[in-house]
């Protein structure tokens, strides 16, 4: 039998209608940077379709060689153990298919190119004469339970700051981790600098997305000395598709190797030492297709913001992105 191949994009998903939109925008994009291939996403939580739905999209098309990519940023929880499941027990259920797992985007060239030139659109539109040099750029990653994630965050910033000259950097995050976007705007504020500006190190928006630029339009408010800018996300810059177009290839070259020196669930990394070994598994199956706000047309009243320990001793936290 003729081998056929195609590719799916696996999301993390939101409740947040402009945030599946965007990740459609990317698949489309996709469709058309790769016409050799049919193209399908899908999503752990939330939104629909599901990764099942996109899996068994392809398996629809007589697809019998699948390269699935991550359409996340760092590798956490969710391309540690979430997605392999995922992808893992469908494989075990189709032994006619074969899956193969690509990596995220990590700290890539490509990427920090977009990111400068998001920052330099945010600048364009501030006073004239503020210099970098008395500039503060705040970035902003998601935050997770992942040290090694959460530390990448911290190497974007720092090839930010010392590739475009600011005067002084700073990390925040938008939930889980510290500080949080409101604890580090309230310090740097007090750091003298004529100019701040937030930059989101996120793909799509979001309530986490949106939540990060009203805690910056509050410090705005309360600091009106200080001019704050809020710079738009990565999105679907073209650098963003070339990333997820190299991480197709890779998985084609055999090339996917993933950082696994601090990852806590392989190494014994200071106060992670019991999630050494954890045993690979899905856990969102409670809010996995649920939908957007759009179908369920009304504020649910809380945020998965909650974390839960399961018994091989790490925490889980869901955020409604």
């Amino acid at each position: 039998m003729t081998e056929k191949t195609g590719v799916m994009i696996c999301g993390h998903g939101s409740r947040d209608v402009e945030a599946t939109t965007e990740f459609a925008s990317l698949a489309r994009h996709l469709r058309e940077r790769l016409p050799e291939y049919p193209v399908e996403s899908g999503y752990l939580e939330f939104a629909r379709p599901v990764i099942r739905d996109g899996l068994e999209a392809l398996k629809a098309q007589g697809v019998t060689r699948v390269l699935a990519v991550p359409g996340m940023l760092f590798a956490a929880g969710h391309v540690k153990n979430d997605l392999p499941w995922e992808i893992n027990s469908f494989a075990a259920e189709n032994p006619g298919m074969s899956i193969e797992f690509g990596r995220e985007l990590a700290v890539d060239p490509k990427l920090l190119k977009a990111s400068a030139q998001r920052i330099e659109e945010a600048e364009a539109t501030g006073k004239a004469g503020v210099a970098r040099a008395d500039t503060m750029l705040l970035v902003v990653g998601r935050g997770t339970n992942d040290p090694d994630a959460n530390s990448n965050v911290s190497k974007v910033a720092r090839m930010l700051w010392e590739g475009m000259g600011f005067g002084w950097t700073e990390v925040a995050f938008s939930g889980v981790a510290y500080p949080l976007v409101n604890q580090a705007l309230e310090r740097v504020t007090k750091l003298g600098y004529k100019r701040i500006i937030v930059f989101p190190y996120f793909l799509f928006t979001g309530i986490l997305v949106k939540r990060i630029y009203d805690w910056s339009n509050e410090a705005a408010a309360a600091n009106p000395a200080i001019e704050f800018i809020n710079a738009p996300y990565l999105n679907d810059h073209p650098l963003v598709i070339d990333s997820f177009v190299e991480r197709v290839r890779e998985i084609l070259t055999g090339d996917t190797h993933m950082n696994c020196t601090l990852c806590k669930y392989r190494e014994q990394v200071v106060g992670y030492e019991t999630s050494t070994g954890a045993v690979q598994a899905g856990h969102h199956h409670h809010v996995s297709g649920i939908g957007t706000d759009a179908d369920h047309d009304h504020d649910h009243g809380h945020h998965h913001d909650h974390g839960h320990d399961h018994d091989h001793g790490h925490h889980h936290h869901h955020h409604d992105e």
